[in-house]
């Protein structure tokens, strides 16, 4: 068993990565509330980034060091307002970390590996815009979600991005505009959950549920995961006939053919992500 573990040493090192068996675990460490901090979201998303290339990555997994009470609170309000200070009243550092943000989210879904959100606690604003930007999430039946900063006069325009595409809209509005909480079962509900587990088997769970799609072929999750979010930006036709183009290139793959053949014999598959 390939285990690869890097853990901090010093309370600096703001993620935890453990990559075993094809699964790359990626756990926030940013106590006390997992603030996306500049230092964190760089962190995630170059870490993100470079597991499109590692042949060695097939899904990751984002979860929090400290599970529990917080996944994430979304952006750390004091770093932010540290620098009102400045000369431009902060609007500088303000762009940075809305541009930053958009790079993490967009670097999530972009990635040709499936990216599963691991939630124990509140994600709150930017930290729920997170969970909705993964493409998969499983979270314990005491975790709670919201977008509030309408509450502290800051609408959630980032995370109302990946809310909507997550979503029925009356479903994000309300949560836009009232900031209020909703539990798991109503975030199951609404859409930005997959499964709700009991605390003490989440980890157990959702690792299964990474090495099941690790099972699969790379290739095939690479061309799946990028033309489902392009054919969710077409018309009902420019889908069909996008999707129906990609069928065909995957059906030219030696992994396709491969697996069509396993099928037909009876036998399991031998992958090669071509």
């Amino acid at each position: 068993m390939n285990v690869v573990e890097l853990k901090p040493d010093t309370p600096s090192d703001v993620m935890i990565e453990e990559l075993r068996e094809g699964v790359l675990r990626l756990e926030m460490n940013n106590p006390p509330a997992n603030a996306l901090s500049i230092a964190l979201m760089q962190a995630l998303r170059d870490r993100i980034a470079a597991a499109g290339d590692d042949k060695a990555v097939r899904v990751v997994v984002i979860a929090s060091a400290k599970p529990g009470k917080l996944f994430s609170a979304g952006h750390d309000l004091k770093e932010l307002t540290a620098h009102r200070a400045d000369a431009d009243k902060g609007r500088a550092f303000f762009s940075q970390t809305m541009k930053l943000c958009a790079e993490l989210m967009q670097t999530i879904v972009r990635l040709p590996k499936p990216v599963i959100a691991e939630v124990d606690g509140l994600a709150t604003a930017a930290g729920c815009q997170l969970v909705a930007s993964c493409d998969l999430a499983v979270c314990t039946d005491t975790s709670t979600f919201c977008t509030p900063g309408v509450n502290i006069g800051l609408f959630c325009s980032t995370p109302m991005v990946a809310l909507t595409r997550n979503v029925h809209r009356k479903q994000a509005m309300e949560m836009l505009l009232t900031g209020e909480t909703i539990d798991a079962s109503t975030a199951r509900e609404f859409g930005l959950i997959n499964r709700i587990v009991p605390r003490e088997y989440l980890n157990q769970i959702v690792r299964k549920y990474a090495e099941v799609i690790a099972s699969k072929s790379s290739l095939t999750l690479k061309i799946g995961k990028e033309a489902f979010y392009k054919q969710a930006e077409m018309t009902l036709e420019d889908a069909y006939d996008y999707t129906a183009q990609v069928m065909v290139e995957n059906m030219m793959a030696r992994d396709a053919e491969e697996g069509i053949g396993a099928f037909i014999d009876k036998r399991k598959a031998e992958w090669t992500g071509e």
